[in-house]
């Protein structure tokens, strides 16, 4: 039987002007072009956001950045609340200013904090009570808190308090989860944030599709300029990942970004894209760089093999970054090697700017039509190579 979400009380919210625009569709799939105004610039979607949890993507400079082509980064509001401060933050002139990063910010909340550190919090219907993982110092979160302080921050875009449970939590958790989700989504929408910034919602629902659907018409009822896409990748399997995540794109407004949340393999956000979503974030370029691992237009190299020590080949003969112009896999695996911190830079720039670039490709392809066919055949490159 098809589990049943009960419709939340709220007084309506006023009508919230969308900041996107849908440009072009792909004919063969969901896939859309789409421009998003922010104050820091406009984005063109598809768009990966490079994450930069602590107000720094590691190891690599704003400058960098911008030569790829990032157009938006991804920040955390609860790991910089504890350190340097909001107040320190604000006292400054803002994160942008703070980190040296002229482009669009958008921060999370902490919602996914209330998973992964667990033992550290406890939840209530009023907000999160957090023991610092720091120093043991006591924080209370609620949603009208969270969203001020990003406010504060002066960043782009804001993302509510939400309760993000892991895959295989009881029917009863993931209810209290999305119970609570709702409501705190209701109180973030009253907070003000001013014309130049946007507050998505975020949809959960675990991996039910009913409670998927009927939680995006909570939220959409509610008019936020945009919305994400929560709650997925953490733990369930990649087939569940991609069936709920179509699911929930479907139901969302057309008029508004779509955001998928902390995903994924770049086989994978050609497949999201597909399904109609805008905006992508995910660790997996920095932190596979700084472990050796780097993404190529044939699969996953591990640089650290002994197979490339001999080896005068670029990481990959299809990428155009400066890594690959001009190291060879026998330099980066000697550098991997001797722990040398250029060789988890180089592997992060290249990481980086293989997924900031199959993004620009992605909206080559819309924009050209043929969308569908030409993902479809990077996908099964990327996997075939894997595999060999």
């Amino acid at each position: 039987m098809p589990a049943t979400v009960a419709e939340p009380q709220y007084a309506p919210a006023a009508p919230r002007p969308s900041p996107f625009a849908p440009l072009r569709g792909d004919p063969a799939s969901s896939a859309r072009l789409g421009r998003l105004q922010t104050a820091h610039g406009v984005i063109e979607t598809p768009a990966f956001m490079p994450v930069a949890t602590q107000g720094t993507v590691k190891g690599v400079l704003p400058s960098q950045l911008t030569d790829m082509g990032a157009q938006i980064i991804l920040a955390n509001a609860y790991h910089l609340s504890l350190r340097p401060s909001v107040a320190l933050i604000e006292a400054v002139g803002g994160l942008h200013r703070f980190m040296g990063w002229s482009g669009a910010i958008l921060t999370d909340s902490g919602g996914y904090q209330i998973m992964s550190l667990a033992p550290l919090r406890t939840i209530s219907d009023e907000g999160v009570a957090f023991r610092s993982h720091l120093d043991g110092s006591r924080m209370f979160l609620t949603p009208e808190a969270v969203v001020e302080g990003q406010v504060r921050l002066g960043v782009d875009i804001l993302m509510p308090l939400d309760e993000c449970v892991p895959a295989g939590s009881t029917v009863a958790s993931v209810e209290a989860a999305l119970r609570r989700t709702t409501a705190w989504a209701e109180r973030s929408a009253q907070v003000a944030v001013g014309t130049d910034r946007h507050l998505f919602g975020i949809v959960q629902g675990g991996l039910d599709a009913e409670r998927r659907r009927s939680h995006a018409a909570q939220l959409a009822a509610i008019e936020f300029p945009g919305y994400a896409v929560g709650g997925l990748s953490v733990g369930e399997e990649r087939a569940v990942t991609r069936e709920v995540a179509a699911i929930t794109a479907a139901a969302l407004p057309p008029d508004r970004p779509r955001y998928l949340m902390g995903v994924g393999l770049p086989q994978d956000l050609l497949r999201f894209i597909a399904m109609g979503y805008d905006l992508f974030d995910c660790v997996l370029p920095t932190r596979n760089g700084r472990n050796g691992t780097c993404f190529t237009s044939v699969g996953r190299v591990n640089i650290r093999l002994a197979r490339h020590a001999r080896d005068e080949q670029p990481l990959d003969a299809a990428c155009t970054c400066l890594v690959c112009r001009q190291f060879s896999r026998a330099y980066l695996r000697h550098l991997a090697g001797a722990g040398e911190m250029l060789g988890a830079q180089l592997a992060t720039l290249h990481n980086l700017h293989f997924y900031l670039d199959l993004m620009r490709q992605a909206r080559a392809h819309i924009a050209a039509g043929d969308y569908a066919a030409w993902a479809a055949a990077r996908a099964d490159a990327i996997e075939q190579g894997e595999q060999a």
